[in-house]
């Protein structure tokens, strides 16, 4: 099966449901971006999204790159965030997807899942700097992304964690 991916905008709980299907077994990776913010963050000069997003998008596509074939090599692999999420944060930001952002995100599983930001969650931080209204939005960006690359988009309803993971297994026949 190919790498299937968790998404969605920021403060959704797909870290919180990618740690359960972990738990459950399954290979998962875990988000790339908000490793790359932190260690950037620690950098003298380090990129961060929200100062220079399309070279941040840059570092993000070798890492997530790399996590997208390093998850095809198992039978099921679940990634938090993957290529397709850098082309919404561009679109999102008014900024041009180039060419070779849509072609490498191709290869992933044809579903993918999303959650929803819920505000009873909902926790910013210096690596989520978002006020909830902009979590909402980056989400919007996301799923229309998704749609135009040619993604099933399937909303993981917002439930308890168990549920959510039976109802991922339910969807993808696991």
């Amino acid at each position: 099966m190919l790498p299937i991916i968790i998404t969605g905008g920021p403060g959704a709980g797909k870290t919180t449901l990618i740690d359960a299907l972990s738990a459950n077994n399954y290979q998962t990776f875990a988000e790339s971006s908000r490793q790359l913010i932190e260690e950037q963050s620690q950098l003298t000069n380090g990129v961060l999204p929200w100062v220079d997003l399309p070279e941040f998008a840059r570092l993000c596509l070798a890492t997530m790159a790399t996590q997208k074939q390093q998850a095809s090599q198992h039978d099921v692999a679940f990634l938090d965030r993957a290529i397709p999420d850098i082309c919404g944060y561009l679109q999102q930001a008014g900024l041009e997807i180039e060419p070779h952002y849509r072609a490498e995100s191709q290869g992933y599983h044809r579903q993918a899942f999303f959650c929803r930001p819920e505000r009873g969650i909902y926790v910013q931080d210096e690596v989520r700097p978002y006020p909830f209204e902009g979590a909402v939005a980056i989400h919007n960006a996301l799923v229309d992304v998704y749609q135009q690359l040619g993604f099933e988009v399937v909303e993981v309803p917002f439930m308890s964690l168990e549920e959510r993971v039976g109802f991922i297994q339910q969807t993808l026949n696991l």
